[in-house]
């Protein structure tokens, strides 16, 4: 079992904690966010992980190599000479990811309870192009998802803008869902990677909503008061408090 680890981020909303230190190596809870998820994916099944580097490569590398890159399998995926996005970022891990079975994504600085291996079990379950996490959390920007489940559109409610630019939509037409940065790709995905807007950098969601209505995009809910974005330094001292408190238990 293959997954992505994305920890290639500047950290600008995590500053001055990113000013000299890679965002992955900032610590929650005393552990570094790298090692978290790592530990965590570990515990799920995932021998095989693909790291992606940028700002600060350098003291990553050195990290997981004093840890033995924790009993796991390491690959690194090198964008110190250009940070590519999401999107950008799992294109150019192509190769590493290989091409003989589904691989699950995982953003650096997201925290949860969630259960990996279901999580990818159900992907696995339910073949489709990309099976993304998604919760019922209060945020401006949803995708959008049919009856079934599938991705068909994304607002932004603070500014009014749609994507598809020609989606039709009222108040119940959709379900408005949050996307919780982890995903299950399937490298069929690579197919509609072919044309030239999707080289280079770019981002993950835009590319998903640009081939909604072509490809087979499920979006799978599990809402969990254990799903925290630690890119921020207000939801970092959350996640750090919710730590405690369930340790403490």
């Amino acid at each position: 079992m293959k997954a992505m680890i994305f920890a290639a981020g500047l950290g600008t909303r995590l500053r001055p904690l990113t000013d000299q230190t890679p965002k992955a190596l900032v610590p929650v809870g005393g552990v570094p966010m790298l090692q978290r998820v790592i530990l965590r994916l570990k515990e799920a099944g995932f021998q095989d992980l693909i790291i992606n580097i940028h700002h600060f490569g350098d003291q990553i590398l050195d990290f997981l190599k004093a840890n033995q890159n924790f009993g796991v399998h390491i690959f690194i995926s090198d964008e110190r000479t250009e940070l590519l996005d999401t999107g950008g970022g799992i294109r150019k891990a192509r190769l590493l990811l290989g091409e003989d079975e589904p691989f699950l994504v995982h953003n650096v600085d997201i925290l949860s309870d969630i259960d990996l291996a279901e999580f990818y079990r159900f992907h696995l379950n339910h073949p489709c192009d990309a099976t993304l996490l998604t919760n019922h959390r209060k945020t401006s920007r949803y995708l959008l998802a049919d009856s079934d489940g599938c991705l068909r559109g994304w607002i932004n409610k603070s500014t009014g803008e749609m994507l598809p630019a020609d989606t039709a939509y009222t108040k119940g037409t959709y379900t408005e869902l949050a996307f919780g940065c982890i995903h299950v790709l399937s490298p069929s995905i690579f197919h509609y990677m072919k044309n030239e807007r999707w080289h280079g950098k770019f981002s993950i969601i835009p590319f998903y909503i640009d081939i909604c209505h072509r490809a087979d995009i499920h979006c799978h809910t599990i809402d969990s008061i254990g799903w925290f974005d630690i890119g921020k330094l207000e939801t970092l001292a959350k996640a750090e408090a919710y730590l405690n408190e369930n340790i403490s238990k």
